[in-house]
């Protein structure tokens, strides 16, 4: 029967339907701006989806599409070649793009964690035989990450360094989050880093947590942001701040309304309602933790993902 579950878990995170946007208020659609938007399937995007279908889009006089990607990884140059006009990315990302001087910069924050070690949104864990115990273990093994040399490096790599092993043993591999649960039961992982609603499947696979690396990392960590390319921002920078405005609302009203947001989860996802009632929710301020945005910048130089730390003003709003 866990099996079973977990298949039915798996198969309804993955599964995007179409979204739909029935209360949103009618508007002329030759009076929107059209504007595409990178995301990933996953929880954290929630607000966005919540904001199309309360309207706060509309009411910026946005038509706005969703797509979806793996990770931010490969939204950050699908929005520098104009494919999305905005995109959702993982804070690691975003500033490996700075430190590269690529015309990219934030508008709204995106996801922030619980801050509640065993009680956040994303978690590190093993199978539940594995001899691995607490995450200094994880020195020689192989974790699986959704990206390369994104949030989830940085974050478990600061896990493996708090709990006293060498975080630069630590070995990666890409596998996207779907995969990841199959990979650890079939042993060609050690370990996961999942967030919801695979942290769920996770669960049902009866795999163990043994980090919130998250928290690990900061208080109120931002794990991600929305962008836009520098181009946009000069040709058409009355489209950002509406962009933004909307954006912000979405962020404010989905922090406040959490049943609301489990509820949307049903318009872009086949999550069944008794596993949406069980995930973990991220927090979604409206404003970016600028300090902790400043502390994975020091760990990515730490880790060597980054030689130095970026001009986060230039970045960041």
């Amino acid at each position: 029967m866990r099996r079973s579950r977990l298949l039915a878990i798996l198969t309804a995170a993955t599964t995007l339907l179409a979204a739909g946007c029935s209360n949103e208020p009618t508007t002329p659609a030759a009076a929107l701006d059209k504007v595409n938007t990178g995301v990933i399937a996953i929880v954290d995007v929630a607000p966005i989806y919540l904001g199309k279908e309360k309207g706060f889009f509309t009411e910026q006089k946005i038509d706005l599409t969703l797509t979806t990607a793996q990770g931010g990884a490969a939204i950050v140059p699908a929005v520098l070649n104009g494919e999305y006009q905005f995109g959702f990315s993982n804070t690691v990302s975003l500033l490996l793009g700075a430190s590269k001087n690529l015309p990219v910069k934030v508008v709204a924050n995106g996801t922030n964690s619980t801050g509640a070690d065993g009680q956040d949104f994303g978690s590190l864990f093993v199978k539940a035989d594995s001899p691995i115990k607490t995450a200094k273990d994880l020195v020689g093994r192989t974790v699986a990450a959704n990206t390369l040399k994104n949030i989830v490096e940085t974050s478990v790599r600061e896990s493996v360094r708090e709990d006293g092993g060498d975080a630069a043993a630590v070995k990666f591999t890409e596998l996207a989050f779907p995969d990841q649960v199959p990979a650890l039961e079939s042993g060609s992982v050690d370990a996961i880093f999942v967030v919801e609603p695979f942290q769920q499947a996770a669960v049902a696979a009866g795999a163990r947590r043994i980090a919130s690396s998250y928290v690990d990392v900061a208080p109120d960590l931002t794990v991600a942001m929305y962008f836009t390319s520098n181009q946009l921002i000069g040709s058409n920078p009355d489209l950002v701040a509406r962009f933004t405005t909307a954006m912000k609302k979405s962020l404010e009203y989905a922090d406040a309304h959490p049943d609301e947001v489990r509820n949307v989860l049903a318009t872009y996802t086949k999550i069944t309602p008794e596993v949406r009632a069980a995930l973990v929710l991220p927090k979604w301020p409206a404003e970016i933790n600028k300090a902790s945005v400043d502390t994975l910048a020091g760990l990515a130089v730490t880790d060597g993902l980054l030689t130095t730390k970026p001009d986060l003003t230039t970045l960041l709003p």
